[in-house]
């Protein structure tokens, strides 16, 4: 075995290590790790993708395990159904105040809390890295890619902030940062 293929192979188990390690349950949270990655979703995606069959999507997951996830983040009222403006059969769901007071005590922070203590340049080549490991493996696998807006092709900087192509809709600064199930890599 060669010393690249061995590299590759250890930032797989690491990669792979990290994210288990990052959302092991505490035992004294309440919500499971796929709860956990569920409320995440709803707080980072923008209004068109904040729906059940996006989330499944994200989560790797059938509609149904989705659905049944959404559903039990609704019982507990930390999530909330709203009816779409433009189509009056789609839903979509927000956080509720219990559900953003619940994202403060995210076991994700202490993975965030290491992160922080790379360098800027680090971070910023890390997440070009991993956005791009993203896209390869959703291609190579047959799913959906998720990124934010301003990484997407569909994007165009405007005056005030930007402009999707794929919804031709403005977009507003603070939706430049959200997930987007219509995103397109470049």
């Amino acid at each position: 075995m060669t010393e690249s293929l061995a590299a590759t192979d250890r930032i797989a188990e690491l990669l792979i290590h990290i994210g288990r390690a990052s959302r092991s349950e505490d035992a004294r949270s309440e919500l499971t790790a796929a709860q956990w990655t569920c409320l995440r979703f709803f707080s980072r995606a923008n209004q068109s993708t904040r729906t059940p069959s996006a989330f499944a999507d994200f989560q790797a997951t059938t509609r149904g395990t989705a659905s049944q996830i959404v559903k039990s983040m609704e019982q507990r009222g930390l999530i909330a159904r709203k009816k779409s403006h433009t189509d009056g059969r789609s839903t979509r769901f927000d956080l509720t105040d219990a559900g953003w007071r619940a994202l403060e005590n995210d076991p994700l922070g202490v993975l965030i809390a290491a992160l922080d203590e790379l360098g800027v340049a680090q971070r910023k080549a890390l997440l070009a890295s991993l956005s791009q490991i993203s896209s390869v493996l959703a291609d190579r696998k047959g799913l959906r890619a998720f990124g934010t807006c301003s990484d997407c092709t569909h994007f165009s900087l405007t005056n005030d902030s930007g402009y999707c192509a794929c919804m031709a809709a403005e977009l507003t600064e603070a939706d430049l940062g959200k997930l987007c199930a219509s995103y397109t890599g470049g």
